[in-house]
């Protein structure tokens, strides 16, 4: 068993690495990004700058106070793809050459070939997930651009983006902090989930960013922390 799954395991048993984590474990936040803002300027075709660089600041804000210098964390990376191409994804996988700062880090990754994850699809013959993972520090990661390019993923006039070559799904990426044992996930530029295996560890979090929680959700939530 490799160190994530046993990380999972013994942390987070039954947990499936991917998007819902939210809707999967019960000790968790759901945040909307940049709310009462609008993708588009109003009446117009046009991106509006103050949306996306209040979704940069908020996904940004939110990884700086689940992060510490001193924590260990695991990088992990889903590709969706078809098997076919399973051999040649370790190559053209580009979140960890772009957003890795040290080749001494890289040299640690690892891979592990998974079912398809959307298993709501009616053609799931032939498709898989590759699923990369790192153990590195926050030091290692260039966080704020590869955050940027998790919150560009829909709109390919901005950049940096995340390198998709397959065409099925974009990339899902997942910082696991295993000194704290949480999961932060941004699944685009609407939002982010945070999950933890102590509902207390997030506390804090919940307190500061309570105002960032989606009103269709907010009574759950609140109910989790009224516990």
């Amino acid at each position: 068993m490799n160190k994530l799954n046993h990380y999972l395991e013994s942390n987070f048993p039954g947990l499936l690495v991917k998007p819902s984590l939210y809707h999967q474990w019960s000790k968790g936040i759901h945040f909307d990004l940049a709310k009462g803002l609008y993708q588009l300027k109003s009446d117009t075709d046009d991106l509006n700058p103050e949306y996306f660089d209040t979704v940069y600041k908020q996904a940004i804000a939110l990884f700086e106070a689940l992060f510490s210098a001193d924590d260990k964390i695991i990088l992990v990376t889903n590709i969706y793809q078809n098997r076919d191409f399973v051999r040649k994804s370790n190559k053209k996988i580009k979140v960890y050459r772009h957003f890795i700062k040290g080749k001494d880090v890289r040299i640690r990754l690892g891979q592990q070939i998974l079912p398809f994850m959307f298993d709501d699809e009616d053609d799931m013959e032939g498709k898989c997930t590759s699923q990369f993972y790192l153990e590195c520090q926050k030091e290692d990661i260039r966080y704020p651009i590869l955050i940027r390019a998790i919150c560009n993923q829909d709109f390919h006039s901005l950049k940096p983006r995340l390198y998709n070559p397959y065409e099925l799904y974009e990339p899902d990426v997942f910082f696991i902090n295993m000194t704290k044992n949480l999961i932060y996930y941004i699944y685009d530029d609407r939002g982010c989930e945070v999950i933890a295996s102590d509902i207390e560890t997030i506390r804090p979090i919940y307190a500061k960013f309570e105002s960032w929680i989606g009103d269709y959700c907010r009574e759950e939530i609140e109910q989790r922390f009224a516990k």
